[in-house]
Protein backbone atom coordinates (compact mmCIF):
# COMPACT_ATOMS: atom_id res chain seq x y z
CA UNK A 1 0.00 0.00 0.00
CA UNK A 2 1.54 3.22 -1.15
CA UNK A 3 1.27 6.17 1.56
CA UNK A 4 -0.74 8.29 -0.43
CA UNK A 5 -3.47 5.15 -0.16
CA UNK A 6 -2.59 4.41 3.40
CA UNK A 7 -3.76 8.18 4.01
CA UNK A 8 -6.74 7.87 1.94
CA UNK A 9 -7.85 4.84 3.45
CA UNK A 10 -7.25 6.48 6.80
CA UNK A 11 -9.34 9.46 5.69
CA UNK A 12 -12.03 7.31 5.10
CA UNK A 13 -12.04 5.01 8.09
CA UNK A 14 -12.03 8.15 10.75
CA UNK A 15 -14.77 9.50 8.35
CA UNK A 16 -16.76 6.54 9.07
CA UNK A 17 -15.78 6.13 12.68
CA UNK A 18 -17.21 9.78 13.46
CA UNK A 19 -20.76 8.74 12.21
CA UNK A 20 -23.34 7.91 14.55
CA UNK A 21 -24.54 4.62 15.57
CA UNK A 22 -28.01 4.06 14.18
CA UNK A 23 -31.10 1.99 15.37
CA UNK A 24 -34.73 1.86 13.71
CA UNK A 25 -37.48 0.25 16.51
CA UNK A 26 -40.54 -0.08 15.74
CA UNK A 27 -44.00 -1.42 17.66
CA UNK A 28 -46.23 -3.77 15.48
CA UNK A 29 -49.65 -2.20 15.20
CA UNK A 30 -48.68 0.61 17.88
CA UNK A 31 -50.69 3.63 17.20
CA UNK A 32 -50.43 6.95 17.64
CA UNK A 33 -52.47 7.27 21.06
CA UNK A 34 -51.18 4.32 22.43
CA UNK A 35 -48.30 6.05 24.56
CA UNK A 36 -48.69 7.72 27.96
CA UNK A 37 -47.39 11.18 26.12
CA UNK A 38 -49.93 11.38 24.21
CA UNK A 39 -52.51 11.20 26.99
CA UNK A 40 -53.87 7.35 26.96
CA UNK A 41 -56.35 6.32 29.22
CA UNK A 42 -54.43 3.01 30.42
CA UNK A 43 -50.73 2.55 28.39
CA UNK A 44 -47.80 2.63 31.03
CA UNK A 45 -45.11 3.65 29.11
CA UNK A 46 -42.17 5.50 30.94
CA UNK A 47 -39.59 4.95 28.49
CA UNK A 48 -41.12 6.29 25.26
CA UNK A 49 -42.52 9.27 27.67
CA UNK A 50 -39.07 10.12 28.77
CA UNK A 51 -38.09 9.87 24.93
CA UNK A 52 -40.54 11.87 24.16
CA UNK A 53 -38.94 14.72 27.25
CA UNK A 54 -35.30 14.08 26.08
CA UNK A 55 -35.54 14.11 22.10
CA UNK A 56 -37.66 15.32 18.98
CA UNK A 57 -41.33 14.31 19.42
CA UNK A 58 -42.60 13.78 15.68
CA UNK A 59 -46.89 15.01 16.79
CA UNK A 60 -47.56 14.28 12.97
CA UNK A 61 -45.84 11.49 12.11
CA UNK A 62 -47.69 8.86 9.52
CA UNK A 63 -47.55 5.23 8.48
CA UNK A 64 -46.67 5.61 4.49
CA UNK A 65 -49.42 2.79 4.36
CA UNK A 66 -52.45 1.50 6.74
CA UNK A 67 -50.64 -1.50 7.52
CA UNK A 68 -47.64 -3.33 8.02
CA UNK A 69 -45.45 -5.11 5.66
CA UNK A 70 -46.05 -1.36 3.20
CA UNK A 71 -44.66 0.75 6.24
CA UNK A 72 -41.70 -1.57 6.72
CA UNK A 73 -40.82 -1.71 2.32
CA UNK A 74 -41.41 2.65 2.64
CA UNK A 75 -38.49 2.39 5.82
CA UNK A 76 -36.30 0.57 4.05
CA UNK A 77 -36.60 2.20 0.30
CA UNK A 78 -38.00 5.85 1.25
CA UNK A 79 -40.64 4.60 -1.41
CA UNK A 80 -44.21 4.13 -1.39
CA UNK A 81 -44.88 0.54 -1.47
CA UNK A 82 -46.94 0.33 -4.00
CA UNK A 83 -44.31 1.18 -6.59
CA UNK A 84 -42.80 -2.44 -5.66
CA UNK A 85 -45.68 -4.31 -5.22
CA UNK A 86 -45.92 -4.63 -1.71
CA UNK A 87 -49.29 -4.20 -1.36
CA UNK A 88 -50.53 -5.39 2.03
CA UNK A 89 -49.47 -7.82 4.64
CA UNK A 90 -47.75 -10.99 3.28
CA UNK A 91 -47.21 -8.90 -0.08
CA UNK A 92 -43.21 -9.00 -0.60
CA UNK A 93 -40.26 -6.83 -1.74
CA UNK A 94 -38.73 -7.30 -4.90
CA UNK A 95 -35.22 -7.63 -5.19
CA UNK A 96 -34.46 -5.05 -7.00
CA UNK A 97 -34.78 -2.42 -4.53
CA UNK A 98 -32.22 -0.50 -3.00
CA UNK A 99 -32.32 -0.50 1.18
CA UNK A 100 -30.77 1.87 3.11
CA UNK A 101 -28.89 -1.05 4.61
CA UNK A 102 -27.49 -2.08 1.28
CA UNK A 103 -26.38 1.70 1.40
CA UNK A 104 -25.24 2.21 4.95
CA UNK A 105 -23.28 -1.09 4.88
CA UNK A 106 -21.72 -0.05 1.60
CA UNK A 107 -20.84 3.22 3.78
CA UNK A 108 -19.07 1.42 6.01
CA UNK A 109 -21.92 0.24 8.55
CA UNK A 110 -21.96 -2.91 10.48
CA UNK A 111 -26.12 -3.91 9.76
CA UNK A 112 -27.99 -6.51 11.64
CA UNK A 113 -31.93 -6.91 11.62
CA UNK A 114 -33.72 -8.28 14.47
CA UNK A 115 -37.24 -9.06 14.77
CA UNK A 116 -40.04 -8.88 12.72
CA UNK A 117 -39.21 -8.80 8.66
CA UNK A 118 -42.17 -9.29 6.87
CA UNK A 119 -40.89 -8.17 3.46
CA UNK A 120 -40.25 -12.17 2.57
CA UNK A 121 -39.14 -15.21 3.74
CA UNK A 122 -36.37 -14.73 5.98
CA UNK A 123 -34.47 -18.25 4.71
CA UNK A 124 -31.03 -17.56 3.29
CA UNK A 125 -32.29 -19.12 -0.02
CA UNK A 126 -35.25 -16.24 -0.31
CA UNK A 127 -33.87 -13.25 -2.51
CA UNK A 128 -35.49 -10.64 -0.34
CA UNK A 129 -34.49 -12.67 3.02
CA UNK A 130 -32.80 -9.60 5.44
CA UNK A 131 -29.31 -10.59 3.99
CA UNK A 132 -30.11 -9.94 0.66
CA UNK A 133 -31.42 -7.01 1.32
CA UNK A 134 -28.28 -5.56 3.19
CA UNK A 135 -28.18 -6.84 6.27
CA UNK A 136 -24.92 -8.92 7.72
CA UNK A 137 -26.61 -10.03 10.44
CA UNK A 138 -30.09 -11.52 11.31
CA UNK A 139 -32.60 -12.92 14.16
CA UNK A 140 -35.72 -12.13 12.14
CA UNK A 141 -39.51 -13.46 11.85
CA UNK A 142 -41.07 -14.01 8.61
CA UNK A 143 -44.25 -12.27 10.04
CA UNK A 144 -45.61 -11.47 13.72
CA UNK A 145 -44.18 -13.36 16.46
CA UNK A 146 -45.04 -13.58 20.47
CA UNK A 147 -43.55 -14.65 23.76
CA UNK A 148 -41.05 -17.86 23.31
CA UNK A 149 -40.63 -16.62 19.67
CA UNK A 150 -39.59 -18.96 17.20
CA UNK A 151 -36.37 -16.97 14.90
CA UNK A 152 -33.97 -17.79 11.83
CA UNK A 153 -30.79 -16.60 12.49
CA UNK A 154 -28.68 -15.73 9.47
CA UNK A 155 -31.42 -17.38 7.18
CA UNK A 156 -30.65 -20.62 9.07
CA UNK A 157 -33.79 -23.04 10.24
CA UNK A 158 -35.81 -21.33 12.66
CA UNK A 159 -35.46 -21.92 16.66
CA UNK A 160 -37.43 -21.36 19.39
CA UNK A 161 -36.26 -18.92 22.08
CA UNK A 162 -37.55 -18.83 25.49
CA UNK A 163 -38.52 -15.20 26.94
CA UNK A 164 -40.02 -12.13 26.82
CA UNK A 165 -39.74 -11.98 22.70
CA UNK A 166 -39.00 -7.60 22.72
CA UNK A 167 -36.69 -8.23 25.53
CA UNK A 168 -35.10 -10.91 23.37
CA UNK A 169 -34.39 -8.97 20.34
CA UNK A 170 -33.33 -6.04 22.33
CA UNK A 171 -30.39 -8.75 24.02
CA UNK A 172 -29.37 -9.68 20.45
CA UNK A 173 -29.14 -6.17 19.27
CA UNK A 174 -26.96 -4.69 22.17
CA UNK A 175 -24.50 -7.86 21.21
CA UNK A 176 -24.79 -7.34 17.75
CA UNK A 177 -23.60 -3.49 18.45
CA UNK A 178 -21.17 -4.61 21.29
CA UNK A 179 -19.21 -6.71 19.06
CA UNK A 180 -19.07 -4.57 16.17
CA UNK A 181 -16.03 -2.46 15.84
CA UNK A 182 -17.72 -0.07 13.55
CA UNK A 183 -20.93 2.20 13.44
CA UNK A 184 -23.76 0.05 13.38
CA UNK A 185 -26.83 0.15 11.74
CA UNK A 186 -29.35 -1.87 13.58
CA UNK A 187 -33.29 -2.41 13.03
CA UNK A 188 -35.14 -3.42 15.70
CA UNK A 189 -39.06 -4.23 14.69
CA UNK A 190 -41.10 -5.87 17.75
CA UNK A 191 -43.71 -8.68 17.65
CA UNK A 192 -45.37 -6.69 19.93
CA UNK A 193 -48.05 -5.19 20.64
CA UNK A 194 -49.67 -7.36 17.71
CA UNK A 195 -52.58 -9.80 18.22
CA UNK A 196 -53.33 -12.44 19.56
CA UNK A 197 -51.99 -10.42 22.76
CA UNK A 198 -50.38 -12.79 24.86
CA UNK A 199 -48.81 -11.07 28.04
CA UNK A 200 -46.90 -12.21 31.27
CA UNK A 201 -46.05 -10.71 34.82
CA UNK A 202 -45.64 -8.21 35.85
CA UNK A 203 -46.98 -6.29 33.13
CA UNK A 204 -50.07 -8.21 33.60
CA UNK A 205 -50.55 -7.72 36.69
CA UNK A 206 -50.54 -3.45 35.76
CA UNK A 207 -53.69 -3.48 34.42
CA UNK A 208 -55.48 -6.01 36.38
CA UNK A 209 -58.64 -3.99 36.29
CA UNK A 210 -59.13 -4.21 32.18
CA UNK A 211 -61.04 -6.58 30.41
CA UNK A 212 -59.20 -8.51 27.62
CA UNK A 213 -58.24 -8.18 24.89
CA UNK A 214 -57.69 -4.87 26.15
CA UNK A 215 -55.32 -6.08 29.20
CA UNK A 216 -53.08 -8.03 27.24
CA UNK A 217 -52.86 -5.59 24.93
CA UNK A 218 -51.54 -3.06 27.18
CA UNK A 219 -49.21 -5.00 28.70
CA UNK A 220 -47.51 -5.82 25.77
CA UNK A 221 -47.08 -2.28 24.76
CA UNK A 222 -45.91 -2.08 28.77
CA UNK A 223 -43.47 -4.92 27.96
CA UNK A 224 -41.91 -3.27 24.67
CA UNK A 225 -41.35 -0.07 26.70
CA UNK A 226 -39.37 -2.12 29.21
CA UNK A 227 -37.21 -3.27 26.67
CA UNK A 228 -36.80 0.42 25.09
CA UNK A 229 -35.60 1.01 28.65
CA UNK A 230 -33.14 -2.02 28.09
CA UNK A 231 -32.24 -0.70 24.88
CA UNK A 232 -30.95 2.70 26.04
CA UNK A 233 -29.37 1.50 29.21
CA UNK A 234 -26.68 -1.15 26.94
CA UNK A 235 -26.14 1.85 24.92
CA UNK A 236 -25.30 3.67 28.00
CA UNK A 237 -23.25 0.72 29.34
CA UNK A 238 -21.32 0.51 25.64
CA UNK A 239 -20.51 4.09 25.93
CA UNK A 240 -22.36 4.86 22.60
CA UNK A 241 -25.85 6.26 23.83
CA UNK A 242 -24.91 9.85 23.26
CA UNK A 243 -23.98 9.31 19.44
CA UNK A 244 -26.92 6.97 18.39
CA UNK A 245 -29.57 7.98 16.56
CA UNK A 246 -32.67 6.54 18.61
CA UNK A 247 -36.04 6.34 16.71
CA UNK A 248 -38.98 4.61 17.82
CA UNK A 249 -42.03 4.47 15.89
CA UNK A 250 -45.45 2.39 15.20
CA UNK A 251 -46.21 0.34 11.52
CA UNK A 252 -49.97 1.35 11.41
CA UNK A 253 -52.61 2.60 13.61
CA UNK A 254 -54.80 0.60 16.06
CA UNK A 255 -56.26 -2.65 14.93
CA UNK A 256 -59.91 -2.83 15.79
CA UNK A 257 -59.93 -4.72 18.61
CA UNK A 258 -57.35 -2.76 20.52
CA UNK A 259 -58.82 0.24 19.56
CA UNK A 260 -59.95 2.47 23.50
CA UNK A 261 -59.44 6.14 23.74
CA UNK A 262 -58.66 6.75 20.37
CA UNK A 263 -58.71 10.61 19.20
CA UNK A 264 -59.36 9.68 15.73
CA UNK A 265 -61.90 8.15 12.95
CA UNK A 266 -60.92 5.31 11.58
CA UNK A 267 -57.92 1.96 12.42
CA UNK A 268 -55.59 -0.14 10.79
CA UNK A 269 -56.34 -0.49 7.29
CA UNK A 270 -57.64 3.06 6.98
CA UNK A 271 -56.18 6.06 5.52
CA UNK A 272 -57.87 8.10 8.00
CA UNK A 273 -56.03 9.41 10.82
CA UNK A 274 -56.41 6.11 12.68
CA UNK A 275 -54.91 3.92 10.10
CA UNK A 276 -51.97 6.15 9.59
CA UNK A 277 -50.63 8.31 12.72
CA UNK A 278 -48.45 6.25 14.84
CA UNK A 279 -45.97 7.40 17.79
CA UNK A 280 -42.58 8.88 15.93
CA UNK A 281 -39.67 9.88 18.61
CA UNK A 282 -35.71 10.98 17.86
CA UNK A 283 -33.31 10.47 20.03
CA UNK A 284 -30.15 11.67 19.83
CA UNK A 285 -27.88 12.90 22.85
CA UNK A 286 -25.24 14.18 20.75
CA UNK A 287 -27.66 16.56 18.16
CA UNK A 288 -30.67 17.15 20.05
CA UNK A 289 -29.69 18.70 23.32
CA UNK A 290 -33.01 20.04 24.21
CA UNK A 291 -36.73 18.49 24.13
CA UNK A 292 -39.19 19.27 21.57
CA UNK A 293 -42.00 18.44 19.57
CA UNK A 294 -42.79 19.25 16.49
CA UNK A 295 -45.92 20.22 14.19
CA UNK A 296 -44.47 19.30 11.16
CA UNK A 297 -46.13 16.39 9.14
CA UNK A 298 -43.36 13.42 8.48
CA UNK A 299 -43.63 10.02 7.21
CA UNK A 300 -41.51 6.74 7.18
CA UNK A 301 -40.73 7.54 3.74
CA UNK A 302 -38.75 10.16 4.88
CA UNK A 303 -36.58 7.97 7.05
CA UNK A 304 -34.27 6.56 4.04
CA UNK A 305 -33.24 10.24 2.99
CA UNK A 306 -32.77 11.62 6.16
CA UNK A 307 -30.44 8.71 7.34
CA UNK A 308 -28.83 9.41 3.63
CA UNK A 309 -28.05 12.85 4.37
CA UNK A 310 -27.09 12.75 7.77
CA UNK A 311 -24.04 10.08 6.76
CA UNK A 312 -23.35 11.73 3.79
CA UNK A 313 -24.40 8.63 1.94
CA UNK A 314 -26.51 9.41 -1.74
CA UNK A 315 -29.56 8.32 -1.87
CA UNK A 316 -30.56 5.76 -4.82
CA UNK A 317 -31.27 7.48 -8.56
CA UNK A 318 -34.82 6.72 -8.62
CA UNK A 319 -38.55 8.06 -7.88
CA UNK A 320 -38.41 8.54 -3.60
CA UNK A 321 -41.51 9.78 -1.75
CA UNK A 322 -39.83 10.71 1.42
CA UNK A 323 -37.71 13.50 2.27
CA UNK A 324 -34.87 14.69 4.64
CA UNK A 325 -35.84 15.57 8.05
CA UNK A 326 -32.42 16.61 8.77
CA UNK A 327 -33.36 20.37 8.85
CA UNK A 328 -36.19 19.41 11.05
CA UNK A 329 -33.65 17.44 13.37
CA UNK A 330 -31.54 20.83 13.49
CA UNK A 331 -34.66 23.02 14.30
CA UNK A 332 -34.65 24.31 10.47
CA UNK A 333 -37.72 23.34 9.29
CA UNK A 334 -41.43 25.00 10.09
CA UNK A 335 -43.20 23.24 7.44
CA UNK A 336 -42.85 20.04 5.38
CA UNK A 337 -42.10 21.47 1.41
CA UNK A 338 -44.34 18.43 -0.16
CA UNK A 339 -47.23 16.69 0.63
CA UNK A 340 -47.40 12.77 2.14
CA UNK A 341 -49.76 10.38 -0.17
CA UNK A 342 -51.15 7.49 0.77
CA UNK A 343 -52.50 4.63 -1.35
CA UNK A 344 -53.99 1.05 -0.59
CA UNK A 345 -54.38 -0.46 -3.70
CA UNK A 346 -56.93 -2.99 -4.77
CA UNK A 347 -55.27 -6.11 -5.33
CA UNK A 348 -58.30 -8.48 -5.06
CA UNK A 349 -58.84 -8.65 -8.87
CA UNK A 350 -58.71 -11.30 -10.74
CA UNK A 351 -56.91 -9.10 -13.40
CA UNK A 352 -54.08 -9.24 -10.60
CA UNK A 353 -54.56 -12.48 -9.58
CA UNK A 354 -53.79 -13.54 -12.94
CA UNK A 355 -50.38 -11.89 -13.40
CA UNK A 356 -46.78 -13.99 -13.42
CA UNK A 357 -45.13 -14.06 -9.59
CA UNK A 358 -42.70 -11.81 -9.46
CA UNK A 359 -40.71 -14.39 -7.63
CA UNK A 360 -40.44 -17.71 -7.80
CA UNK A 361 -43.21 -19.21 -5.63
CA UNK A 362 -41.50 -21.97 -3.59
CA UNK A 363 -39.08 -19.29 -2.61
CA UNK A 364 -42.05 -17.03 -1.34
CA UNK A 365 -42.68 -19.63 0.95
CA UNK A 366 -42.17 -18.81 4.61
CA UNK A 367 -40.64 -21.12 7.44
CA UNK A 368 -40.85 -19.14 10.83
CA UNK A 369 -44.03 -20.31 13.01
CA UNK A 370 -46.55 -18.14 14.23
CA UNK A 371 -48.98 -17.85 17.24
CA UNK A 372 -51.84 -19.03 15.00
CA UNK A 373 -52.98 -21.06 12.01
CA UNK A 374 -53.84 -20.31 8.26
CA UNK A 375 -54.98 -22.42 5.62
CA UNK A 376 -54.17 -24.71 7.80
CA UNK A 377 -50.60 -24.51 9.24
CA UNK A 378 -48.22 -22.13 11.51
CA UNK A 379 -45.88 -20.58 8.62
CA UNK A 380 -47.04 -17.77 5.88
CA UNK A 381 -46.10 -17.57 2.59
CA UNK A 382 -45.94 -14.30 0.13
CA UNK A 383 -46.86 -12.82 -2.84
CA UNK A 384 -45.80 -10.40 -5.85
CA UNK A 385 -46.80 -10.22 -9.25
CA UNK A 386 -45.09 -8.73 -12.38
CA UNK A 387 -47.06 -6.33 -13.58
CA UNK A 388 -46.03 -5.48 -17.73
CA UNK A 389 -48.80 -3.16 -18.14
CA UNK A 390 -50.86 -0.48 -15.91
CA UNK A 391 -53.97 1.51 -16.66
CA UNK A 392 -56.21 3.70 -14.77
CA UNK A 393 -58.50 0.75 -13.56
CA UNK A 394 -55.07 0.37 -11.78
CA UNK A 395 -55.85 3.20 -9.94
CA UNK A 396 -58.77 1.99 -7.58
CA UNK A 397 -58.75 1.75 -4.14
CA UNK A 398 -58.81 3.95 -1.29
CA UNK A 399 -56.08 6.83 -1.53
CA UNK A 400 -55.19 10.21 0.88
CA UNK A 401 -53.24 13.29 0.01
CA UNK A 402 -51.97 14.95 3.55
CA UNK A 403 -51.09 18.97 2.57
CA UNK A 404 -50.24 22.14 4.26
CA UNK A 405 -53.26 23.19 5.30
CA UNK A 406 -55.70 19.72 4.16
CA UNK A 407 -56.40 16.26 3.93
CA UNK A 408 -57.96 14.96 0.68
CA UNK A 409 -59.32 11.32 0.61
CA UNK A 410 -60.71 9.82 -1.55
CA UNK A 411 -63.09 6.34 -1.47
CA UNK A 412 -61.87 6.32 2.23
CA UNK A 413 -65.19 4.29 3.18
CA UNK A 414 -66.37 3.17 -0.17
CA UNK A 415 -66.24 -0.37 -0.36
CA UNK A 416 -63.92 -1.60 -3.09
CA UNK A 417 -67.02 -3.58 -5.02
CA UNK A 418 -69.14 -0.54 -5.01
CA UNK A 419 -69.16 1.91 -8.46
CA UNK A 420 -68.18 5.57 -8.21
CA UNK A 421 -65.99 7.71 -6.34
CA UNK A 422 -66.01 9.59 -2.82
CA UNK A 423 -63.61 12.63 -2.21
CA UNK A 424 -63.76 14.31 1.59
CA UNK A 425 -61.82 17.27 2.34
CA UNK A 426 -60.52 17.98 6.19
CA UNK A 427 -58.78 20.80 8.04
CA UNK A 428 -56.69 18.55 10.52
CA UNK A 429 -55.10 21.36 12.44
CA UNK A 430 -58.89 22.26 13.77
CA UNK A 431 -60.34 18.81 13.23
CA UNK A 432 -58.11 15.80 13.57
CA UNK A 433 -61.45 13.54 13.92
CA UNK A 434 -61.71 13.82 10.32
CA UNK A 435 -65.39 15.00 11.37
CA UNK A 436 -66.08 17.61 9.12
CA UNK A 437 -66.41 17.23 5.55
CA UNK A 438 -65.29 20.83 3.75
CA UNK A 439 -65.10 19.00 -0.19
CA UNK A 440 -68.68 20.50 -0.66
CA UNK A 441 -67.67 23.91 -0.18
CA UNK A 442 -63.80 23.73 -1.78
CA UNK A 443 -64.53 22.13 -5.53
CA UNK A 444 -61.53 23.98 -6.93
CA UNK A 445 -59.40 22.89 -4.07
CA UNK A 446 -60.68 19.08 -3.86
CA UNK A 447 -59.96 19.00 -7.76
CA UNK A 448 -56.46 20.57 -7.62
CA UNK A 449 -55.62 17.90 -4.61
CA UNK A 450 -57.10 15.01 -6.93
CA UNK A 451 -55.26 16.17 -9.70
CA UNK A 452 -51.82 15.72 -7.69
CA UNK A 453 -52.85 12.43 -6.11
CA UNK A 454 -53.67 10.88 -10.02
CA UNK A 455 -50.26 12.16 -11.31
CA UNK A 456 -48.54 10.93 -8.07
CA UNK A 457 -50.46 7.42 -8.26
CA UNK A 458 -49.63 7.11 -12.09
CA UNK A 459 -45.74 7.70 -11.19
CA UNK A 460 -46.41 4.97 -9.06
CA UNK A 461 -47.43 2.48 -11.48
CA UNK A 462 -44.89 3.25 -13.72
CA UNK A 463 -42.42 1.95 -11.05
CA UNK A 464 -44.65 -1.01 -10.19
CA UNK A 465 -44.15 -1.88 -14.09
CA UNK A 466 -40.05 -2.58 -13.22
CA UNK A 467 -38.82 1.14 -15.29
CA UNK A 468 -36.96 2.55 -12.53
CA UNK A 469 -35.00 -1.04 -12.07
CA UNK A 470 -33.16 -0.16 -15.35
CA UNK A 471 -31.54 3.52 -13.71
CA UNK A 472 -28.17 3.23 -12.63
CA UNK A 473 -28.15 3.07 -8.49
Amino acid sequence: MTRRTFLASSAVAAAVADRPHIILCMGDDHGWNETGYNGHKYAKTPVLDEMAARGLRLDRFYSAHPNCSPTRGSIMTGRHPNRYGTFAPGWSIRPEEITIAQLLRGAGYATGHFGKWHLGPVKKESPVCPGAMGFDEWLSHDNFYEIDPWLARNGAAPEQIKGESSEIVVREALRFIGAAKRPTFTVIWFGSPHAPYVAREPELSMYWDLQEPIRSRMAEITALDTAMGQLRAGLTKLGIRDNTLLWYCGDNGVPQDGIVDIPFRGAKGQVYEGGVRIPGLIEWPSRIRKGRATPVDAVTSDILPTLCDLTGVAPPKRPLDGISLRPLIEGRMNARPKPIFFWEFSFNRPAVRSLKPYIDPPLQVGTTPTATQRDGKLTRDFLNYRFEAVSDADLAGPAAMVGPRHKLVVDGAVRRNQQGSTRELFALATDRREASDLSGSNGAQVEAMEKSLREWQRSVLRSLTGADYTSAR
